[in-house]
């Protein structure tokens, strides 16, 4: 299938990439987390974004595991495969990849490293939305890339054929009201902060690219779910309880080892960060271990 702008919606999990004690990628445990996620009603599934430490693999490692992860879901939910590259050659490379591997859409981020002007974010976008033939996610995260798809851009990027949604990592929540106010009828916009959820559901937004979703993915659904039933208190009481460990899936101290640490004390193996990411300290490690406690996902020993 490919994915289409009224189906790019709900919690999607931002998968996080399981390592090995060898530093390789352990198929098990990626095979693993697709399925508690998908048992527990998430609805698509994000590969080698940032929680999956893209910048980190090699791309033939960006490849296996988006076929892991599309082998593993047998078909049950969309596929949504990160193919960022510095290029615009090497990211139509990797989105071509992603299609023929079985993804249903592709999400990107702007170029990092060299400072680009707003013309050639639009023309990288167009002329991958235009030679991968496969449907575009736009993904924004200035705090990483140094790039902001502000919403005059974003505006102009809704117009390229292919182009389907964005998940919107900025901070600043008025300019994703302003998309929304703008673009909302063409494209799907959700956020990627797990502490904004339920503030961009109530301004138009139609769900996240989560990795809150990786840990709780249940608990996530349900906040969803009951915003779309109408239950808006019962949404905002689920997303203040989630807050006490949505704040760790921020940007300090980094939002892959709080993740992998979590599941693990869940008991759910995915290994440890490649290096240079840092790991949790143990005073960190405590305070995790304690959200998670008082979410009555752990038990005092």
């Amino acid at each position: 299938m490919r994915l289409s702008a009224e189906e790019l919606k709900g919690i999607i999990p931002a998968l996080v990439t399981p390592f090995t004690s060898k530093d390789e990628v352990d198929e098990e445990a990626l095979r693993g987390l697709v399925d508690y996620v998908t048992g527990n009603g998430v609805h698509a599934l994000m590969t080698t974004g940032g929680n999956g430490e893209f910048p980190h693999l090699l791309n033939e490692e960006r490849k296996r595991v988006l076929e892991i992860v599309v082998d593993a879901a047998e078909k049950r939910l969309p596929i949504i495969a990160c193919t960022t590259a510095c290029s615009t050659k090497e990211t139509v490379m990797l989105s071509r990849h992603a299609g023929d591997a079985g993804a249903d859409a592709v999400i990107i981020v702007p170029p990092y490293y060299f400072k680009l002007p707003d013309e050639s974010l639009y023309q990288h976008y167009r002329e991958i939305a235009e030679q991968a033939e496969i449907p575009v996610v736009v993904y924004n995260n200035p705090t990483y890339t140094g790039h902001n798809i502000n919403p005059r851009l974003m505006t102009r990027l809704t117009e390229v054929e292919g182009i389907i949604g964005l998940k919107q990592s900025n901070s600043d929540i008025s300019e994703t009201l302003e998309i929304i106010r703008a673009v909302g009828g063409k494209i799907s916009v959700l956020t990627g902060i797990d502490s904004q959820l339920f503030p961009v559901l109530t301004i138009g937004g139609r769900g996240i690219f989560s990795t809150a979703a990786c840990v709780v993915p249940r608990q996530m659904v349900e906040l969803y779910e009951a915003y779309t039933r109408g239950d808006v208190e019962k949404a905002r009481e689920t997303h203040m309880r989630l807050q006490i460990l949505n704040r760790f899936f921020e940007y300090e101290p980094g939002y892959v080892a709080p993740c992998k640490e979590a599941l693990t004390m869940l008991g759910i193996p995915c290994g440890h960060v490649r290096a240079p990411l840092p790991h949790l300290t143990p005073r960190e490690k405590e305070e995790l271990r304690n959200a998670l406690l008082q979410l009555g996902l752990l038990h005092k020993s």
